[in-house]
C-alpha cells in the first residue's frame, strides 16, 4: 500500500501551491489555526469567552466570532486578545529573499 504525504494529498485534491484555490486554502488554514489557538488558550486560562470580551472591550459574541472564524476580525482586536491572553507574539516577514521577524 502507498503511503502519500499532506504535501502531497493537499497538492492532488486543493491544488498546488500559488494556485488560487491552493491559497486560499491555506490562508482559510491559517485563519482556522490562529482561531484554534485562542479558543485554546482562554480555555487553558479558565476564561469565559464573556470574560475575555471585557478584557480586550468587545463583547461575547464577537471572541465568539473569532473563536470559529466566522468574521475577519481587525488585526487590532486580535492583537488585544493575546496582550490580555499575556501570550506573547512574533511575526516572521519575507520580503523578495529577505526575512523580518518582528516581536
Amino acid at each position: 500500500m502507498k503511503t502519500y504525504t499532506l504535501e502531497e494529498l493537499t497538492d492532488k485534491h486543493i491544488g498546488k501551491k500559488g494556485t488560487p484555490k491552493r491559497d486560499k486554502f491555506d490562508k482559510q488554514l491559517e485563519l482556522d489555526v490562529l482561531a484554534y489557538t485562542i479558543k485554546e488558550i482562554r480555555k487553558a486560562k479558565h476564561l469565559t469567552q464573556g470574560e475575555l470580551g471585557e478584557l480586550v472591550g468587545v463583547k461575547k459574541a464577537q471572541i465568539s466570532k473569532i473563536e470559529n472564524n466566522l468574521t475577519d476580525a481587525r488585526f487590532e482586536t486580535i492583537l488585544r486578545i493575546f496582550r490580555a491572553l499575556n501570550a506573547k507574539l512574533s511575526f516572521r516577514v519575507e520580503v523578495d529573499d529577505k526575512a523580518f521577524i518582528i516581536g
